[in-house]
């Protein structure tokens, strides 16, 4: 690796303790058996048996002649530290030295690989990689300390980055590229609990055409949503960055990626069911485009109130009392029944669906469902056929609610002082 001589020369005897601020970091060197090792850097002085060849470490031992030169003292630092494990990817290694020259540096994956590339400073007393490290991988560090008097150290040591265990991902919907309604927040899964909120909000960089300004809203350590003030604007385009590389989720979890990724919201659309008159009043960009009339959830089974987010949707789907807690016997369960047209709106199991043909008798009067909005087969396919994920339902006048941020997406039921207030930790 190195261009001079194999033989090291020596420049002084014995080891002397000393301290050097490097850049602000204090470095110190003394005699030891091995490194010397300060939180992030492992501190040696030259002339090292431990890091010269054997002929060398000999002649390091003896007196030099009568009248050679004498090399100054050096002391560098060198991150990370010799044999450190979970070391974090996104810190990149660096040397630092004090009256020596840094030549000759490779920085590589002992399993085979590309080398890492690094930039040696103007006056050649430091070098810093230029490139993002992997996880999970075992480094070989090699370079060549040269003294003030041509005297040379090669310095070896290893470190281990991340293993698998303690790395970090995160998932996000909408789906990148979708198109989606007005009212679809941003939804983060995290693969691991973070603890380090603050950290990872500042990682996360959403920005959308309409200049909309929004916040976040964790539900628990594992899920955070993102919305503006109001809902999104039509024919908006939104950008998620994530910046996650190396970000501290905390409890050693390490974040593994950055990515950007976009959606689209199309026009509006909102249908506003309102209990007090069994009908379902549908405006699309603001506009009464149709009215149907509806069942909504009995006394025992009430439709919640609030802003409901269509989630998915099915043609045909198979509606079972088991889904809502009910079991043989009770006054309230039903067979297994397969149902059209079926608009899912809430995880507890609310739909917008076709009601039954034994219900359709009673829309527009009276309430008889297990708390979905049934409609006639003309209205359950006009819905299922024009709307989609994250376009609006908002129900009015039932006697529970509402509906809750955790079930489905009711998040546009927190008022906005209530979603901003969160204090990320």
């Amino acid at each position: 690796m190195s261009n001079h001589p194999e033989v090291l020369q020596p420049r002084r005897r014995g080891w002397k303790i000393g301290a050097l601020v490097i850049a602000g970091l204090l470095v110190v060197a003394a005699v030891v058996a091995g490194i010397v090792t300060a939180p992030t850097w492992a501190n040696l002085g030259s002339g090292s048996a431990d890091s010269r060849s054997d002929a060398s470490a000999a002649d390091a031992s003896s007196t030099p002649p009568s009248g050679a030169p004498q090399a100054e003292e050096y002391t560098f630092g060198v991150t990370p530290t010799d044999g450190a494990t979970g070391v974090n990817p996104v810190t990149p290694p660096e040397i630092r030295a004090e009256n020596a020259t840094v030549v000759d540096v490779v920085l590589e994956p002992m399993d085979g690989g590309e080398a890492i590339s690094g930039t040696v400073s103007q006056d050649g007393t430091s070098w810093k990689a230029d490139e993002r490290l992997s996880f999970a991988t075992e480094y070989s560090f090699e370079f060549v300390l040269i003294d003030s008097v041509g005297g040379q150290d090669r310095i070896q040591q290893t470190f281990t980055t991340v293993l698998p265990a303690n790395e970090a991902n995160a998932w996000m919907y909408p789906a990148d590229g979708s198109t989606v309604g007005t009212g679809q927040t941003i939804e983060i899964t995290f693969s691991e609990p973070v603890t380090n909120k603050a950290d990872v909000e500042n990682a996360i960089t959403i920005t959308s055409t309409s200049g909309q300004e929004g916040a976040f809203y964790w539900l628990n350590d594992n899920k955070v949503r993102y919305r503006p003030q109001e809902f999104w604007e039509p024919h908006s385009t939104i950008t998620v960055d994530m910046q996650l590389f190396g970000v501290d989720f905390g409890n050693g979890m390490i974040g593994n990626f950055d990515n950007t990724f976009s959606f689209q919201t199309h026009n509006t659309r909102l249908a506003v069911v309102d209990n007090a008159t069994k009908q379902m009043q549908v405006f699309i960009d603001g506009k009464l485009e149709r009215t149907f009339p509806v069942t909504l959830g009995t006394e025992e089974w009430p439709s919640f109130f609030g802003y409901y987010t269509v989630m998915e949707q099915y043609e045909q789907t198979k509606f079972t009392a088991e889904s809502i807690g009910l079991q043989p016997g009770d006054p309230a369960y039903y067979e297994p029944t397969l149902v059209n047209y079926a608009s899912r709106i809430s995880n507890g199991g609310a739909f917008v669906h076709e009601a039954l043909p034994a219900a359709q008798s009673v829309l527009g009067v009276t309430n008889v469902s297990h708390g979905c909005v049934g409609m006639s087969p003309e209205g359950a396919k006009y819905f299922y056929e024009v709307f989609g994920p994250g376009d609006m339902v908002q129900i009015l006048n039932t006697s529970k609610g509402p509906v809750q941020v955790w079930d489905g997406f009711g998040d546009w039921n927190v008022p906005w002082p209530e979603w901003t207030a969160q204090q990320p930790a």
